[in-house]
């Protein structure tokens, strides 16, 4: 605003707005804005409940992609044919091991006593000394007394509503993932077209980094686990192993986690094969369960996928996957290693801009998601 140099005040001009007159004659815009967020609210707690299915989903999408996109132009067809390649094996081995985990977790709280007079009488045949044994005994006890029969007082309706919801977010998961397969470049260009114009192409940069990062961190991992699950599912019906499913899934999950490995579940069958048939057959079993389940992923799955990589610390990601996980539960599992590739591709696009010449040198498979607004 100038200013009246001889009297150092300022001169009001015609026309000239003051900020508060400037938000009377935005009053509609700025009412506008916050009806915008306060319906973006209530959507957002209406789907949050629905936050596995949509996140679930959203991975899911990622692992199919490279299946789709052999399809070429014919996108529908191909975006079915991908969702059903990586749900029914996800159905019928790691959703049969969850559900026979929870029967073991029922069949264990419903016959607690029996398990802890078994474990009792296995203390008091290793001859541990009289201090000791009392010491363990209380423990066992307090566990058995206290923790377990909470755990056991679950009402059967809280059960039944939380296995529903998992199947409604199940569903969603595989809808949702079809239709990103199917519509994912029309909503990203729909997107982009709200943008203003001075800030695609960063935007279009950004979502370029992200998309690369998210597949490093998914893809990656995850067809290295699924293709690790069934093959151990032939290994442990193999050797003769009870709940071979479930302990699939366990060997998934360890798998899916960075820093993690399927190992943390064979060498605990291992020993317990060593107490029940010996030595020479819990070698047996590890050697050939680790060279028929880890040597094609390791040895030739993951380096074809080493375009893919995230170039993310394995550290960072082990935190953003477990510290997820106890935060937001399945969805959060996920949710937060996007969160963290969202702050990783944000720095990078940042480098980018301060230090032009990185944009030349960086991966070369990124790849321009915009290209298929220009095609249509």
């Amino acid at each position: 605003m100038p200013k009246d140099i001889k009297h150092d005040r300022p001169v009001f001009q015609q026309g000239y707005l003051d900020g508060v007159s400037q938000i009377i004659a935005s009053r509609w815009k700025i009412g506008a804005a916050i009806a915008l967020a306060v319906l973006l609210f209530f959507a957002f707690l209406i789907l949050l409940p629905l936050a596995d299915g949509i996140v679930l989903g959203l991975v899911f999408a990622y692992i199919a992609r490279p299946i789709q996109v052999k399809f070429g132009k014919y996108k529908k067809i191909g975006a079915l044919i991908a969702s059903l390649c990586i749900f029914v094996p996800i159905v019928f081995i790691i959703g049969a091991g969850i559900v026979e985990i929870l029967n073991q977790i029922s069949w264990f709280i419903e016959h607690q006593a029996t398990f802890m007079s078994e474990i009792l009488e296995f203390i008091h045949s290793m001859e541990i000394p009289g201090i000791y044994v009392e010491r363990i005994n209380n423990a066992i006890w307090n566990l058995f007394t206290s923790l377990l029969p909470a755990v056991g007082s679950i009402g059967l309706i809280s059960y039944a509503r939380s296995i529903g919801l998992f199947v409604i977010n199940f569903i969603i998961s595989i809808l949702f993932c079809y239709f990103l397969l199917a519509d994912g470049d029309r909503l990203y260009c729909a997107f982009l077209g709200v943008i203003p114009g001075d800030y695609q192409a960063i935007v279009n940069r950004y979502a370029a980094h992200l998309d690369l990062i998210l597949k490093g961190v998914f893809i990656g991992n995850a067809y290295s686990a699924l293709i690790v699950s069934v093959t151990s599912v032939f290994v442990f019906y193999a050797f003769g192993f009870t709940h071979v499913l479930a302990l699939a899934t366990l060997i998934f999950i360890a798998s899916v986690i960075p820093l993690f490995a399927g190992y943390m579940v064979l060498v605990p069958l291992a020993i317990v094969r060593y107490f029940d048939q010996g030595f020479e057959s819990a070698s047996l079993f590890f050697i050939v369960s680790s060279l028929v389940i880890y040597g094609p992923p390791e040895l030739i799955l993951r380096p074809y996928l080493t375009s893919l990589k995230s170039k993310i610390h394995p550290m960072l990601l082990m935190l953003a996957f477990l510290g997820g996980a106890f935060v937001g539960g399945v969805a959060g599992f996920f949710a937060a290693p996007i969160l963290l590739g969202a702050l990783v591709a944000a720095y990078r696009v940042y480098q980018e801009q301060i230090h032009p010449e990185m944009a030349a040198r960086a991966d070369p498979d990124l790849r321009n998601p915009a290209e298929s607004c220009r095609i249509d």
